[in-house]
């Protein structure tokens, strides 16, 4: 199949696709074989100029609401991508401020608990349970109580986990980063990793100009 060849795909891949909703329905011959025109070769286009920069749930869900005749639908959720890749600039950008702003954090007796630090970043206590398992953080027991205890350098670690999840980093890339942070006072452990955040988000900017102009040629094919 040209259409499947030309994009280094299988045959069954692109049939998947129309399967899908990504492409069009194809007319069939009388034999029964499906008729791919310049059309579907637009979509085919469309959708894997979009795969980079929307993810492929987002791009599926882009492709399906066109070939539906709902563009409006389409539009809201390229919207919505780009407000995604918005506040990961900002998260980077206070990610960056967070780190330039480290300073050597005073040894005193901290007395943020589990409960209240959880709701203050919006996430759930078992998360916070979670990352100190995999040692992100070490807050200290009450000998009394058992409480855990987040002192002033257990949430300024909290707070860069945070930001680096954000940021789509996995656990075990999180937790050696902020070692080095704990243990040497200081940012240069995490350069490296900011550039390659910038340079990836960068990337997928450049993926959403790319995807918005093959979406843009295939409605402009569909019209009549």
């Amino acid at each position: 199949m040209d259409l499947a060849r030309e994009h280094g795909l299988s045959t069954q891949a692109v049939r998947n696709y129309e399967e899908a909703g990504i492409l069009p329905a194809a007319e069939r011959t009388v034999h029964g074989y499906r008729t791919y025109t310049p059309l579907h070769a637009r979509a085919l286009g469309a959708f894997l100029a979009l795969l980079p920069g929307h993810g492929h749930q987002t791009a599926t869900s882009i492709m399906q609401a066109v070939n539906r005749g709902a563009t409006e639908d389409a539009l809201r959720l390229i919207d919505e991508s780009h407000g995604q890749l918005l506040d990961d600039r900002r998260t980077l950008q206070a990610v960056e401020a967070a780190l330039r702003d480290l300073a050597p954090v005073p040894q005193e007796r901290g007395d943020t608990f589990i409960g209240p630090l959880a709701r203050r970043l919006g996430l759930r206590p078992a998360t916070l349970r979670k990352w100190e398992s995999a040692g992100l953080v070490r807050p200290r027991r009450d000998p009394q109580t058992g409480y855990r205890i987040y002192s002033a350098a257990d949430v300024r670690d909290v707070r860069l986990a945070h930001q680096l999840r954000r940021g789509g980093y996995l656990l075990e890339q999180i937790a050696p980063l902020i070692a080095q942070v704990r243990s040497a006072g200081g940012v240069a452990p995490l350069e490296a990793t900011l550039r390659d955040w910038q340079a990836r988000l960068s990337a997928r900017g450049r993926a959403m100009l790319k995807g918005a102009a093959d979406l843009d040629a295939y409605l402009r094919a569909r019209e009549p």
